[in-house]
């Protein structure tokens, strides 16, 4: 149902908004507490490649997919091309709008034993994410608990997250979100998805999804100062190795692997919704990155309000139609 809000009432509703954002404190470019992030272990020498965690995540997240409405709007300049993969809901062997987590493969020796290690995938959760911190409009967020998310109310799909995430996680789907209220042809084309480490199940006390049905027991999660102790307890009981501890600063998603990350990386199918597993420098102790997270948080905070103004007032717009039927 298209609705319909005044431009005076969005122009003085938005000006307040701003007003209330303003004068707030801007967001820090550093990163939530650690102390208080929930991180996962991922002990990979356990996964079978079953698969049940893929299917529990899309089944436990359908309600959060998108639903495009077509045709898309042309984009001005042309170069922003439309991203449709709704007609693909099936694909499981990447990351897309609709598959938020899949199984990387990697056939490697293991003491002279040829073996196929199988890698689940999806948001790393940095823990000081450049995600959140560089997104220009304030719809990327780092809950206290360490859990980044993209609320698709606010997104305008520029894809801002996905350019300085350094897997290139988040995706895109076309046809959905503010966008075609506001800038159909100018903004962003869409809504950037991705894990959201099932962020409304944690705050019920519930485990994700993908945890909750593993067969094999392939993950661990709690407090991310723990998880660091299991893995290395891991790493030495198995002559294994961590990737997530420091990538990216460090991420709220650890692995442990029976072979380097490095051998791993040459093995698995990289690419366009298939992340690596190179090693990843902090890109937020970058000056530049520091600098435009200080600079964007303020108009950030504006543009989220406003965002936030307008979704709260197009759903009591929808409300009052359907009390009116």
């Amino acid at each position: 149902m298209t609705t319909t809000i005044s431009r005076r009432s969005f122009i003085k509703g938005g000006i307040a908004a701003c007003a209330v954002a303003a004068s707030g404190i801007p967001v820090s470019a550093s990163g939530a507490d650690k102390n208080k992030q929930i991180a996962t272990l991922l002990d990979i020498g356990k996964c079978i490649g079953c698969g049940a965690c893929v299917e529990a995540c899309s089944e436990i997240n359908a309600g959060k997919f998108p639903e495009p409405k077509k045709p898309f709007p042309k984009m001005y300049p042309d170069r922003v091309k439309a991203e449709d993969w709704s007609g693909k809901k099936d694909v499981n062997d990447r990351l897309t709008p609709y598959n938020w987590l899949y199984i990387q493969s990697a056939d490697v020796t293991i003491n002279g034993e040829e073996k196929t290690i199988t890698i689940p995938r999806r948001c790393m959760h940095c823990t000081n994410p450049p995600c959140v911190k560089l997104c220009p409009w304030g719809s990327a967020k780092q809950l206290e608990n360490g859990i980044s998310r993209i609320d698709p109310d606010l997104c305008l799909g520029g894809a801002k997250c996905k350019e300085v995430c350094p897997w290139e996680i988040p995706q895109r789907q076309t046809g959905t979100g503010l966008y075609l209220d506001i800038l159909p042809a100018f903004a962003g084309n869409g809504v950037m998805y991705k894990c959201d480490r099932c962020y409304n199940r944690i705050s019920e006390g519930k485990l994700p999804a993908c945890i909750e049905v593993c067969p094999e027991n392939v993950q661990t999660i709690g407090p991310r100062d723990e998880i660091i102790k299991k893995a290395h307890a891991l790493a030495k009981e198995t002559n294994g190795y961590i990737y997530g501890e420091n990538e990216n600063g460090g991420t709220n998603t650890i692995y442990v692997s029976p072979v380097p990350f490095d051998v791993l990386n040459k093995a698995i199918e990289t690419g366009k919704g298939k992340p690596h597993l190179k090693a990843v420098a902090d890109s937020m102790e970058k000056a530049n990155n520091l600098v435009a997270a200080m600079a964007i948080a303020p108009i950030a905070g504006i543009a989220a309000a406003v965002g936030t103004f307008y979704k709260h007032s197009r759903k009591e717009n929808e409300v009052n139609k359907d009390e009116q039927k």
